[in-house]
């Protein structure tokens, strides 16, 4: 079994960043709830009030400037650095930050793709990113976040129905595949190569393009698996006491005290996607 240098350091960090008060996991209750096809969405039930980063009041601090060095996983190259999640579900979740100021609502460069694949050439997983607060963004300082994967593990609940959108032409009278952009990942770990990826369809659904338009046209989510890339295009944050973020569309429900239950039981998860989406003209 290959060695997993940055897994080994978070899981090591991790626990000393628990016992020291740094890391506070949460506290929530799993189950699974039937999607309309293909595998159930996993929602998970937040015990307790919701941690400070979930509630908006007031202006907020930035965490990432300067990062608590208690979370600390790796520098990575000369722009990033890989820190823990202060408030995991799983365990090992990591961020890949800035360590300069750069907008999370700004266009990401070749140099945090070059990061990025930096980490997943050891690590590989779930990578996600959410553009701004409407795409369920916590912190305005760039951060990509992660969610490491072994071998024999699937991405995401959802992971079928991204592969489905690399087969075929998607119907585009469903709102879920008119908001989304897909396509194979490249093998190699060529970060102009994942870069131009990003770009094109960044065009294909209409966020714009680095070099005419200052920031992308809308909020989106970016998610990122060792086969493919996808981008989904977002009107709004919530639905029904719901915040929802790029994992909302990899199967990952996260339910606070706020949540109407009832109405996802009711209406069913593609629901609260398809309220949360902007379709494509």
């Amino acid at each position: 079994m290959a060695v997993e240098h940055y897994w080994d350091q978070a899981l090591e960090r991790s626990t000393a960043a628990q016992l020291n008060g740094a890391l506070v996991p949460l506290s929530t209750e799993l189950s699974r709830i039937p999607a309309r096809q293909g595998d159930p969405f996993e929602l998970r039930k937040l015990k307790g009030p919701p941690p400070s980063h979930l509630v908006a009041r007031g202006p907020k601090p930035n965490p990432f400037l300067p990062w608590d060095p208690r979370l600390e996983v790796s520098k990575i190259g000369m722009r990033h650095v890989l820190i823990l999640n202060k408030y995991p579900v799983q365990k090992g979740h990591m961020l890949l930050i800035t360590r300069e100021w750069a907008p999370q609502h700004g266009w990401l460069s070749c140099h945090d793709w070059e990061a990025l694949l930096s980490v997943d050439q050891d690590t590989k997983g779930l990578w996600f990113f959410n553009s701004s607060p409407a795409a369920g963004a916590s912190q305005p300082h760039r951060h990509l976040q992660f969610l490491r994967r072994s071998d024999n593990d699937r991405s995401c609940p959802r992971q079928e129905w991204f592969q489905s959108l690399l087969k075929a032409s998607p119907k585009k009278s469903c709102p879920l595949t008119q908001c989304c952009a897909a396509t194979a990942r490249a093998e190699n770990h060529e970060s102009e190569i994942h870069y131009q990826d990003y770009l094109t369809l960044c065009e294909q659904i209409g966020l714009g393009n680095p070099k005419e338009n200052q920031h992308p046209r809308q909020p989106y989510n970016l998610l990122l698996t060792k086969e493919w890339i996808a981008l989904i295009l977002r009107s709004r944050e919530g639905i029904a006491g719901f915040s929802i973020n790029a994992l909302g569309f990899a199967g990952y429900l996260l339910s606070t005290e706020t949540s109407d239950l009832a109405w996802l039981n009711r209406h069913g998860p593609e629901a609260l996607l398809e309220g949360v989406v902007k379709t494509i003209p």
